[in-house]
Parts: structure tokens; C-alpha cells; sequence
């Protein structure tokens, strides 16, 4: 049974910095691509970043780059997402996944993604 849990969310004032990390259970993590998205209240899911199966290559939303940074541990079957320069507009719940169809490409549609955490919750206060 695939898991993914997120750790890390919590309350920030603007310009301020956190790090999600999702640990994976359940799968052969070293060979997929990995993810976040996020969803804000009222707002439809968006992608924020994903990561290649050896962390070689990685994508971001046009809204968090050069502000947040998606690695991985494959030895520690976790992903992370370091989020710096944090903004009010950041605030969402946010969700690792994971994409069992490929390992080379990232996919900004939701569609593509076949296993989602619980989400943790970012509030960035201004």
C-alpha cells in the first residue's frame, strides 16, 4: 500500500522559509517522478514543482521559482520542497505525489499523479 506523508507545514510571517518533506512507503520511490501541488481556498489545485527519479532534473511553477526548491533522498524514500521568500499568495494546503507512469518526465496536470498525501497546511501571514 502506497503512503505518502507530509511533515512540515505551519504558520510564517512573509519573507520567512520552511521545508516540507514527504516520506514514501509502498513503492520502489528511487524510480518515479515525485511532486507538489497545492490548493488554496477556493482555488483549483496547482502544480508547484517535481523532480526526476535521480533528482537530476526538476520544474517549477512560474509563481515559485527562485523562491522554492524540490530535492530528494532516494536512501531515505523522501522528497522535500524548501520553500524561502514566502509569500501571503503561498498559502495553501499543500500535497506531495507521486507518478508511477514515468520517471523522466514532470507533469504539471494533476491527472498524471496516482497517489496524493493528506496535505499539510502553509499559512504565510503578512
Amino acid at each position: 500500500q502506497v503512503q505518502l506523508v507530509e511533515s512540515g507545514g505551519g504558520l510564517v510571517q512573509a519573507g520567512g522559509s520552511l521545508r516540507l518533506a514527504c516520506a514514501a512507503s509502498g513503492l520502489t520511490f528511487m524510480r518515479y517522478v515525485m511532486g507538489w501541488f497545492r490548493q488554496a481556498p477556493g482555488k483549483e489545485r496547482e502544480f508547484v514543482a517535481g523532480i526526476t527519479w535521480s533528482g537530476s532534473n526538476t520544474y517549477y511553477a512560474d509563481s515559485v521559482k527562485g523562491r522554492f526548491s524540490i530535492s530528494r533522498d532516494n536512501a531515505k524514500n523522501t522528497v522535500y520542497l524548501q520553500m524561502n521568500s514566502l509569500k501571503p499568495e503561498d498559502t495553501a494546503v499543500y500535497y506531495c505525489v507521486v507518478d508511477r507512469n514515468d520517471g523522466m518526465t514532470i507533469a504539471t496536470s494533476a491527472r498524471w499523479y496516482d497517489y496524493w498525501g493528506q496535505g499539510t497546511q502553509v499559512t504565510v501571514s503578512s
